[in-house]
C-alpha cells in the first residue's frame, strides 16, 4: 500500500509542481468550454483552440522556466 501512495503523491507532485501551469491549462480548458456552450462555436474548432492553446502555454512555461535557469546561473 505504501508503493501506491508514494506513485500517487508523486505523480500529484509532477503536475503541481508549477501551480503557473496547472492555472494557465485550467483557463485554457475553462475558455475553450465556455466557447462551445456559450458561443456556440462547432466542437471541433474547439478541439482545434485546446490543443492549440494547451501547447502555447506548455512552450511558455517551458520558457519561463529556462529564463528562470538563465537568471540563476549569471
Amino acid at each position: 500500500m505504501s508503493i501506491l501512495k508514494e506513485v500517487f503523491a508523486e505523480l500529484f507532485s509532477m503536475f503541481v509542481s508549477d501551480r503557473w501551469l496547472v492555472v494557465a491549462i485550467l483557463l485554457v480548458v475553462a475558455g475553450v468550454a465556455a466557447a462551445i456552450l456559450l458561443g456556440h462555436i462547432e466542437p471541433l474548432l474547439g478541439g482545434g483552440a485546446l490543443l492549440a492553446g494547451s501547447l502555447l502555454t506548455v512552450v511558455f512555461s517551458v520558457w519561463r522556466h529556462a529564463r528562470k535557469v538563465r537568471q540563476a546561473e549569471a
